[in-house]
Formats: structure tokens, C-alpha cells, sequence
């Protein structure tokens, strides 16, 4: 048995697997406890003694590291692993980790393949997301998303078949199937969404330093998105909880910059008011006994105090401040050399003072707005002529 993206934290499933007589090799890039799987190979970029020179990997970059040393060990040609990078660069794109290192060579070679693709389900859904130019925005923002949607719904061998397939009938049909589970996902995170917000308001909860919410049968497949927009939304750390039947509260959690989550609930958990977690400093998966909740949000709350969070603020960083003449060919052609853009690589952010708005109007139901600008001192002076 291989895992994929997991297993780190899988103590006890390998040791029952390891009891059956089943060989396990962990593949994972979430961060490590205190122990580590009894398998015959743990292969973590973020083990505490790993030698490797680069922690940030995506899961999908350290199985690609897998199959490359095979390659390398049993003298294949660098075709028969490097023909992946399409998908190993989807996936690490997708995984919202660092595009600098190892994870730029990958994405950035990745993404000259899938421009040219020959897997008939990636160059279905790329199409079928309106994107015409194939970059990081594309797969950050148009395939992702459709992709996901499948395992947060359910229906996660969709997704696989549509990339595994050969048949462009079979194709076409899943590519209609992920789009449709894509609006379902949106429906169903804006309905939690709504009912999030409708208890942070009324408990007062983004008075707290954290914020740890619970309802009753939340989609486990939608949460940890719902918890990002709150994170985003508040700048706090936020945990968000699905109470089941058995009394046992399953749900997703995410950070701000400049404080550790997964650090944060090691302390937690020592407390012994955590079931068990996983994940890394920005995201986390999380257990709790339902009649634990209460008890852990006040550690939580605790440790976030004591780590001062409070002293954290949110910042733009301003790559730089131009004028209208700075703007040309030549800069938004150098511009396009940096990407791809994503996580550890954000898109340059420029400060354009002076500008008046022409015109402006909403897009996507009030999520997105467009608007033209005027500089406003050439603006006053035509004005006056």
C-alpha cells in the first residue's frame, strides 16, 4: 500500500495495516509528530532529520520524487517520469504551496506541458473553464477548482477517471459531471458560509483572538474552504466543526501569516482536549469529542494569547510605486518572465496614486468588481483645457 498526501499522522491505520500483512510506503508533505508511521519507507519532506534541501514540496511533488529515484534506480529514460510533469505541476499548483525552489522548476516546466497536454481529461477541463491562456491563474483559478470539487463532494474517482481516461465520449461526460459538482460545492459553502457568519455575529465571536465554530452536519468536503473565507475575512486563525451523530466533531482549520497552527494545536493536544489533527502551519484537519469543543477553544485561545497574536497586522506589500509612463511593452513582458505566480510568488502589487474612478461595476453577484481609472491630475487638466 502507498499513501498519497497522507499518512504522516496515520499511527495507528499502519499499525493495524502492518497486522494484516500489508507492506506500507507513506508519501506525505504534512508536517511530522512526535512519531513517525511504522512503514517500511516514510518518505516526508518535513521529518524532522530529512536530509532533503527543500521542505515544500506538494504531496503530488514528493510522489513525483518517488517515481523519479525509481527511475534513476532502475536506468529508465527521463521521458518515462518527466512526461508527468503536467499533472505533478496541476497538482502542486492546486496544493497552494510555495512556487519558489524546486516547486517553481516543476511548476514552470509543468506548465509549458500542459499547454500541449496530450491527457485528453486535463485538456477537456481546461476548456470547458473559459480560460484561453494556459498559466498559473488557469490552473489556480478555472481547473482546481472543478477538480477539488469531485473530493469534496464525493465523487472523487471522477476526477481520476476523467484524467485516466482515453475515450472522448467518456471525457466529455465527466467534464459535464465536474462542472456540475463544481456549483454544487459553491451552493453548499455559501449556505455554511451564511450560517457561519450568522454565529460569529451572534456569540460575538470575532471578539475572541481565535475563532472555533460548530454545527451539526456540516459538508466535510466544503468547511475548510467556508474556514479560509473566515480566516480571510476576520485576519484570525478560525476552526470550523462538523458535529456528527456519534457526538464527535470533525472539521478543518486555517492560519494568518506569522502564526503556526499546527504548533499551536501540538500544544493543544497535550491538554488532552484533541482527538487527534494534521496538516501544517497554515491548515490543519482536526477531531474533537463534541463535549471537548468548548474546553479546547479556550487552550486555543490560550496559546494564540500567548504567542501574542494580537501584535500581528495585516499587511499589503507594495512591490513598488509607478507612474503612467513606468507602464509599457517592455515592463508587462519582464512582468510575465516571473511567473508562475501563486503562493511564495504572489503577482507584483503596485501603488498607482492619483487615479479617479470612470467607471465601475459588480461582477459574479457582488464577489468581483470591474472598473476603468483616469489619472487624475491628466483628468484635471484636460478639465481645464
Amino acid at each position: 500500500m502507498i499513501t498519497v498526501d497522507c499518512g504522516i499522522s496515520g499511527i495507528e491505520e499502519i499499525e493495524y495495516a502492518n497486522s494484516k500483512g500489508l507492506e506500507t510506503i507513506v508519501t506525505d508533505h504534512h508536517e511530522a509528530g512526535e512519531e513517525i508511521p511504522n512503514a517500511i519507507a516514510v518518505i516526508d519532506n518535513k521529518i524532522k532529520d530529512s536530509t532533503y534541501p527543500f521542505r515544500e514540496l506538494a504531496g503530488v511533488g514528493v510522489v513525483f520524487k518517488l517515481i523519479q529515484g525509481l527511475g534513476i534506480k532502475l536506468n529508465l529514460k527521463e521521458e518515462s517520469y518527466l512526461k508527468y510533469l503536467d499533472i505533478v505541476c496541476l497538482g502542486t499548483i492546486s496544493d497552494i504551496v510555495p512556487l519558489v525552489d524546486e516547486n517553481r522548476v516543476i511548476t514552470k516546466l509543468g506548465l509549458m506541458l500542459v499547454e500541449k497536454t496530450r491527457n485528453m481529461g486535463l485538456k477537456s477541463i481546461i476548456n470547458s473553464s473559459g480560460y484561453k491562456k494556459v498559466d498559473s491563474s488557469t490552473i489556480s483559478f478555472g481547473v482546481a477548482p472543478r477538480i477539488n470539487a469531485c473530493g469534496r463532494m464525493g465523487k472523487a474517482e471522477e476526477a481520476l477517471d476523467l484524467l485516466l481516461s482515453k475515450d472522448i465520449y467518456q471525457v466529455n461526460d465527466l467534464t459535464k459531471k465536474l462542472n456540475e459538482h463544481n456549483k454544487e460545492r459553491q451552493e453548499t459553502e455559501k449556505n455554511i458560509f451564511k450560517e457561519v457568519i450568522e454565529k460569529i455575529n451572534k456569540n460575538h465571536l470575532d471578539e475572541h483572538p481565535v475563532i472555533v465554530v460548530a454545527g451539526e452536519h456540516w459538508h466535510h468536503g466544503v468547511i475548510g474552504i467556508v474556514s479560509s473565507k473566515v480566516s480571510e475575512m476576520y485576519f484570525k486563525p478560525s476552526i470550523l466543526l462538523s458535529i456528527e451523530e456519534d457526538e464527535i466533531g470533525k472539521g478543518s482549520g486555517r492560519s494568518i501569516p506569522g502564526f503556526d497552527l499546527h504548533d499551536a494545536l501540538m500544544k493543544c493536544s497535550k491538554k488532552g482536549v484533541i482527538e487527534k489533527f494534521g496538516g501544517h502551519s497554515m491548515a490543519v484537519g482536526i477531531t474533537i469529542k463534541k463535549e471537548n469543543i468548548e474546553k479546547f477553544a479556550e487552550e486555543f485561545e490560550k496559546v494564540a494569547k500567548e504567542a501574542k497574536i494580537d501584535e500581528i497586522m495585516p499587511i499589503i506589500n507594495i512591490d513598488a510605486k509607478i507612474d503612467l509612463n513606468d507602464i509599457n511593452k517592455e515592463m508587462v513582458e519582464s512582468l510575465n518572465k516571473l511567473e508562475p505566480f501563486g503562493e511564495g510568488n504572489e503577482m507584483p502589487i503596485f501603488a498607482f496614486k492619483n487615479l479617479k474612478i470612470d467607471s465601475i461595476r459588480a461582477l459574479s453577484e457582488g464577489k468581483h468588481i470591474k472598473m476603468t481609472l483616469k489619472d487624475r491630475k491628466l483628468y484635471n487638466k484636460c478639465n481645464r483645457i
